[in-house]
């Protein structure tokens, strides 16, 4: 019979994250495919784990998964692991579980710590829809149509960022007209330097600029949706109203939604004003 290949979430900073199952995989698979072998060697011998690592990475994944298939085939197990958080977010993996899936192979996830969760959890920012764009491009015209992309979307949007980018981002947020949207910075997650802060663009571009301390380490940005838009049509929103005092914002939204035309995000945006008042 062929193995079993575990996708398992690592911590992203506090170790004390880890899971008991995740321990467990990691104990008792015959390999664990990790990005960077030498980080992940940390974290195992901090968990008192003897694994055998295999790198897994951008540059060899292609090479790389038809050997992992092979063992599993034969009957291993192996676990696939990132530098940190959930594997395949912004993080390679997804030829060796789609190689898997087609040859027949059992893929099992082991959830754990997730960066851009963690961030949407503390962000104090809409969740209910969201785009994810990971790391944007470094630069250029395609750098920018990823922040229209964003600035477009009508929902709240999850960003990586390198820390020594992160003030042109938010210029360039600024230049693009978003100067008063929300944004919350996330910075070290779960470490100790940890620093989660929601401001208007242009006022937490002032903060991190005068502050070199936030320019350094691992950042997740969320930037909020648009402002809230003024309907036209204000026929339904006494029913709107009274629905709310009944159900979740996010679900009478999705009703209004459909027999209004209007978005959901933005009727999601008005109900959460009308909660508040």
């Amino acid at each position: 019979m062929s193995g079993v290949l575990y996708v398992v979430s690592t911590p992203i900073g506090n170790v004390a994250d880890i899971s008991e199952r995740a321990q467990s995989v990691l104990q008792d698979v015959a390999a664990v495919a990790a990005e960077d072998t030498r980080r992940t060697g940390v974290l195992l011998d901090a968990l008192g784990i003897q694994a055998r690592l295999v790198s897994y990475h951008d540059h060899n994944e292609r090479e790389r998964t038809p050997q992992l298939v092979e063992r599993l085939q034969q009957g291993e197990s192996l676990a696939l692991v990132s530098d940190a958080g959930t594997p395949l977010v912004s993080d390679p993996g997804y030829r060796l579980v789609r190689a898997c899936q087609e040859a027949g192979i059992q893929v099992v996830p082991v959830p754990g710590a997730s960066a851009v969760l963690a961030a949407l959890a503390v962000a104090g920012l809409p969740t209910d829809e969201f785009l994810f764009l990971g790391f944007l491009p470094a630069k250029g015209k395609v750098r920018r149509d990823a922040l229209q992309r964003s600035l477009d979307s009508g929902c709240t949007t999850v960003i990586f960022e390198a820390p020594h980018r992160l003030v042109s981002l938010l210029e360039q947020l600024v230049d693009a007209g978003a100067a008063e949207r929300e944004v919350a910075l996330c910075r070290e997650l779960t470490k100790n330097f940890e620093t989660v802060r929601r401001a208007p663009v242009a006022e937490l571009l002032e903060w991190v600029t005068a502050d070199l301390n936030q320019q350094k380490g691992e950042i997740v940005l969320v930037l909020g949706p648009g402002e809230q838009q003024h309907f036209a049509n204000t026929q339904w929103q006494p029913l709107a109203k009274r629905l709310l005092q009944e159900l979740p914002a996010a679900r009478v939204a999705k009703v209004l939604a459909e027999f209004t035309g209007e978005k959901r995000q933005a009727l999601y945006q008005w109900l959460l004003e009308q909660e508040g008042k």
